[in-house]
Parts: C-alpha cells; structure tokens; sequence
C-alpha cells in the first residue's frame, strides 16, 4: 500500500522505517527542515525500559500539593483556561489509584521490552550510531522516603519482566564512581543493568537517512493544514506549499505521528484522544577531558531528572511543566537543572557553558501512547509516549506497521481498534 506519515520525529520516523520493511511504499511529512527537530531534538537520551513507573501515580498527588507555588517543582500545572487541559489533569488524577497505576506500568513495560529488543535487531541490522552506551540506567535516591518507595516497585517490575535490582549507596557507587561527590547524600538506588541510552536526534536522522536509501521519501519543510475525509475514509492531506496555496497528497493509508499536536489535527474528524503537551526542559554541557561526568545512564528520582553521557556532552532532562503549547524556557526552571547537576556532579563541565532546551512531550493521563486504528478505515495513530518516545520508538513503528499490514502486533498491549491478544482472537483486516 501507499502509505503516508505525518510526523518525521523519532516516532514518526521509525513507523516509516518499519512500514517501509514490511512492503509499503512510504512517504513522510514534517514541517522541519530535517527529521527529529523537535521533541526528539534534546531529550534525556534514555531507552529507559525500567522508567516505567508514571507520572500519575498514588504518591504523586500529595507530592502536587508540596510542590504548590514553587517554580521549580518537578511537575507544575500552569492552570488556564483550557478545557482540554481541565479534562487531562481530572484523568491524572484517576490514574493515580494504586489499581490503575499498576495496570499501566504492565502496559508501559510490555511495549517497552519490546521496543527496547526492536531496538538491538535494528543495531545489529544496519549498524546506525547515535552515541549509544550498553551501561545500563542507575536509578540512585537522596531521599529515605523515596528510596522505599522505589523497592516495591522495583519488585513489580521484575514481576513483569524488567530486571530492575534493589542496590545499596555502596553498590550504586561501585556502578557509577562519579557519583562519588554525592557520596554522602545517596540512600542506595536500583539498577537495570539491560537498559541503554543514546542521542535520539543523531538516531531519527541517521534512521531517516537509511530510510531513503530504501526508498521512503520525505518531504520537509511542509506545513500539514488538515485532513480531508470522504465515505468514511480519509482521501488526501491537504499541505500548504512554499506559497501558502493548498497542495495535496493521497495514499491508501495515513499514519498521524505528530507528538502533541496530532490531537489538534484529529479534532476536526471528530476524533478525541486523551493527548497533551508536557513541557520538558533539557540542559547539554559540553565535557572536555579530565571532566567527571557519569557513562552510566542515570535517573535522580528525586528531582525527576536523567543524566546521560552523549560523546563529548553531558545531557541532564527531565521536569514536566503542564502549560499548554507554550515552548519559552524558564529561567528559574532551567537554573534548578543546573543547580542539581553541579551538586551531583561539581566537575561535570562548567556550568556557565550549559546549552538550555524545552519540547512538549505528548502525553496522555496514564503515560501508555495510543497507537493503532481510529473510527476512519484508513487513519491510524501513533502518538502520546510521554517520556518514553525514544524508549518505545522502535516498538511503537513495529507494532504499528503489523496494524497496518493487517496482523496483529507481538505485544501484549492494549493497541486501539485491535483484538485484546488471546487463543483464536479475529486479526483486523489491513485498509486498502
């Protein structure tokens, strides 16, 4: 089939990839320049399979209420006068009970195991770099309290499948001796030895690139304008050309893999799916030799921050910031990154050469993306990952281009408009 993306981040763009190897003809549309431009341009660089826990979770609302009035609380609401917004924060908070939030983590790590293998057989396949380290991700605790906390949770993960081990301050040291500065701060942490990290804008740009030399074209710098649907069926993207004239294209099938902007887009179809914008601040320090950074992937729970060692850098994310589609980097917020940091790590780099960065991460109420069908035959979707864009990418464009083939993806996982996995489930029949 012709099949059309809409979206060229790592998403998007490993979708095209995979959709591609299973026999389509592809074609990809974004309004950057180039592939990976935007949420995936300066993420925390985590294939962060033992992150699954979500933002909503039953500790978190307490911890909303602690973090009122501070400006650099790990997850500040901006409140306005947004229903969508209104609407999203309620579902948080459903998400939140403790049954809910286990079902989600089942979902969240059943998706991510598998993207994370997709992942490895992709390396193994074409040999694409992107700064990748095999070191694993330690998650280290400077709080009692938190630290407590993570050891249940820890044991649920190994329950399904992530081997997500409990470690002392000792251990955590052993693993990353950089933290050595920290020494007297640290509680003790967890380690996911399988875990990985890497640049995922040098990933979606050189998967783009292999994808092209297979044929996918791409067409940048082309603002996607809307949908137009006719029978039931969408029958053309309508984009504005260099002009802002109306310029069309058809195919069998569309893909929307626009992040946080694919509800906007779904909208007017009379399509709502439970997606929006999380704001997320990254800071890149340029490392030079003798500097002490870590080379294992790490996450500071505490602050809701990762750190991962990229080449010659230092890449420090995290934060969630619910202010709409409002890009503009604060200050305050971007200080508190950097304060941490050098806390941690006092020889990291200078600070006063960090590069700041913000994008909106697509996220839904329960952290697991919707990826599959909608109610239009040939419309599916693969959006709403949340943090784990870069960690479900490649599972996510597998899983998608089986829909779209018309077999039922490997996952168990809860793909919408697909039968729930079970002995002599009916497989949907691939639009044509």
């Amino acid at each position: 089939m012709r099949v059309i993306v809409l979206g060229a981040g790592v998403v998007g763009t490993s979708a095209a990839w995979y959709l591609a190897r299973a026999g389509h003809e592809v074609t990809v549309v974004e309004r950057q320049g180039a592939a990976g431009l935007e949420t995936s341009f300066a993420n925390g660089g985590q294939i962060s399979v033992s992150h699954a826990e979500p933002w909503a979770n039953p500790g978190t609302p307490a911890k909303i209420v602690e973090w009122l009035g501070r400006e650099d609380a790990p997850l500040l609401f901006r409140l306005r006068a947004d229903w969508h917004q209104w609407t999203w924060g309620v579902r948080f908070l459903a998400e939140c009970l403790p049954f809910r939030t286990r079902d989600n983590i089942r979902q969240i790590l059943a998706l991510a195991l598998y993207s994370r293998a997709q992942l490895r057989e992709l390396r193994r396949e074409t040999g694409i770099a992107y700064d990748q380290l095999t070191r694993g991700i330690l998650h280290f605790y400077t709080d009692e309290e938190e630290f407590e906390r993570a050891v249940p949770q820890a044991e649920l993960m190994r329950e399904y499948g992530c081997e997500r081990d409990v470690k002392s301050a000792e251990e955590c040291l052993a693993i990353e001796p950089a933290l050595a500065h920290a020494a007297d701060r640290i509680v003790g942490g967890t380690y996911t030895a399988s875990d990985e990290s890497g640049d995922a804008r040098k990933f979606t740009q050189a998967l783009a690139a292999l994808a092209a030399a297979q044929g996918v074209r791409f067409h940048y710098g082309r603002s996607i304008k809307r949908l137009e649907v006719h029978g039931g069926r969408i029958i053309s993207v309508v984009l504005a050309d260099a002009e802002g004239r109306d310029d069309r294209i058809a195919a069998d099938a569309y893909v929307v893999a626009l992040g946080s902007y694919s509800p906007l887009l779904l909208r007017p179809l009379g399509i709502s799916i439970p997606v929006y914008p999380l704001k997320g601040y990254s800071i890149t320090v340029p490392l030079e030799p003798g500097d002490e950074a870590p080379t294992v992937s790490l996450t500071d729970d505490s602050h809701k921050l990762v750190y991962s060692r990229l080449g010659d850098r230092l890449r420090v994310a995290g934060t969630a910031e619910v202010a709409g589609y409002n890009t503009d980097a604060n200050d305050t917020r971007c200080q508190a990154i950097v304060r941490r940091t050098f806390e941690i790590f006092p020889r990291a780099g200078e600070a006063e050469r960090a590069e700041f960065w913000t994008g909106l991460r697509p996220a839904t109420p329960s952290n697991v993306p919707i990826i599959g069908r909608t109610k239009l035959a040939n419309l599916f979707v693969n959006t709403g990952h949340g943090t784990l864009g870069w960690t479900m990418a490649c599972g996510s464009g597998r899983a998608l281009a089986d829909i779209v083939s018309g077999r039922q993806p490997e996952p168990d996982f809860r793909f919408a408009g697909m039968p729930v996995r079970r002995p002599g489930a009916l497989v949907a029949k691939p639009a044509s």
